[in-house]
Order: structure tokens, then C-alpha cells, then sequence
């Protein structure tokens, strides 16, 4: 049973160790070392991934848990782009995204569809969805705990965007 788990996650695995994604993981890190805010790290995203995999679990949306993580480990990996560049970091995301999920086995099909759902995980439409993509936006939103946050009187989100409350 445990050899069927760790085989289970072995793409997403290798994600983990995929150049681009530790050299832009570590960019990011260098970028948000002294951001007050929410910060994009890997808190962040396995917090985006296991907040997503229980919602599948209790909506049974019937998602694959490798798609699931893959998307969630993936989603803000652009970050970097953005304040080097200026490129949104959903899209910078997607660029990256494309060339690490392929490395680690992904078929196009699988990456078209986490490709997808990264690029809508700001759209407020998706959150309406009941795929991959809609359940990677919730999950980014309940991530955020506005209500423990230091930085709250700062911070820019709008008051009804604000997580105020611990949800199950």
C-alpha cells in the first residue's frame, strides 16, 4: 500500500526536483524576503494542494491527485516573472509550468488541463467550476488566513475577499 502511494505521486515528485522549478522556487524566495504579505512558497503551495485534494474528497469531483498537486505546486511558480518582468504571474506560471510537467512525464493531455487550470487561478469565473481548475482557485483562496495575518491593516485585498474565519 505505502510503494502504491509513493508511485502514486512520483510525477509530482519530480516536480519537486525539476531544475526550473527549484531554481524559480528560490527566486521567488530571494524576490518575498522581506514582503509583509501572503508569500508564495512551498507553505503555499502544498496548503493550495492538500485544501484542493479535500475538497475533491468531500465533493468527490472525482480529480486526479497527481493533476491536483501538480497544478497547486505549480500555480504561483511564475512569481519571479512578474516582478523581474512585469508578466502576470499566472502566465509566467503556464510558460514554465508547460516544460517542467512534460520533463516529468506528463502526456500533452494532463498538461493542457493543469496548463489550464493555473492560467484561470485568478479568474473569479473559475471559481465556479467544478474541475481541476475551479478547485485549485478555491483552494488559493482558503489558503489565505487573513484572520492571523500581521500585515492585515496594510494589506490591499477587499474586505469580502478576506478570509475572516477558519472554514471546514
Amino acid at each position: 500500500m505505502q510503494k502504491e502511494k509513493e508511485e502514486q505521486l512520483q510525477r509530482v515528485n519530480a516536480i519537486c526536483r525539476h531544475p526550473l522549478w527549484q531554481t524559480s522556487r528560490k527566486r521567488i524566495e530571494e524576490l518575498e524576503q522581506d514582503r509583509v504579505f501572503c508569500g508564495h512558497d512551498v507553505i503555499h503551495f502544498l496548503d493550495v494542494a492538500r485544501l484542493a485534494w479535500i475538497e475533491n474528497l468531500e465533493q468527490q469531483l472525482g480529480l486526479e491527485k497527481e493533476h491536483v498537486y501538480a497544478a497547486a505546486l505549480l500555480h504561483d511558480i511564475g512569481r519571479h516573472l512578474q516582478y523581474e518582468q512585469g508578466i502576470p504571474h499566472e502566465e509566467g506560471s503556464v510558460m514554465l509550468a508547460g516544460e517542467i510537467l512534460r520533463d516529468c512525464g506528463f502526456s500533452d493531455a494532463e498538461c493542457l488541463k493543469i496548463c489550464d487550470a493555473i492560467a484561470g487561478h485568478r479568474a473569479k469565473k473559475t471559481g465556479k467550476d467544478g474541475g481541476l481548475a475551479g478547485a485549485l482557485y478555491r483552494a488559493d483562496k482558503a489558503s489565505r488566513m487573513c484572520l492571523f495575518c500581521a500585515a492585515d491593516a496594510e494589506c490591499n485585498w477587499p474586505e469580502e475577499k478576506k478570509n475572516r474565519e477558519v472554514r471546514i
